[in-house]
């Protein structure tokens, strides 16, 4: 699993790529969520366009990653997901607690009206 972190407009954009199923990779999100925080981003589009499949670890970083912005008063979007993904997004109830986007674009255009 891979991931480019970018700040834009004081949002940060998470894109993932490949599994996320918690391995390392969970911590060094989490890491680059706390250093934007640090910064004064407290909005983050997470572009999951690219993940296939998610565990139960994935969950728990995506929930950990929307509980430090919301921490913060910010909010977290998430993009894109596959359709596997977004019927477990779905199975999970997770959809009651993250807002889900179809596009970066639409991401973007929520997190200015927070």
């Amino acid at each position: 699993m891979e991931f480019k972190s970018t700040v834009t407009e004081g949002i940060l954009t998470l894109s993932l790529d490949g599994n996320l199923i918690g391995e390392d990779v969970g911590a060094s999100l989490l890491e680059a969520a706390t250093n934007a925080i640090d910064k004064g981003v407290l909005l983050c589009a997470i572009d999951i366009e690219k993940v296939k499949y998610i565990n139960s670890s994935g969950i728990g970083v995506l929930i950990t990653l929307l509980t430090k912005f919301r921490n913060q008063d910010g909010e977290v979007v998430i993009v894109n997901p596959s359709d596997h993904v977004q019927k477990l997004l779905i199975i999970t109830k997770l959809t009651a607690i993250f807002k889900v986007a179809d596009s970066i674009e639409q991401a973007i255009s929520e997190l200015k009206t927070v």
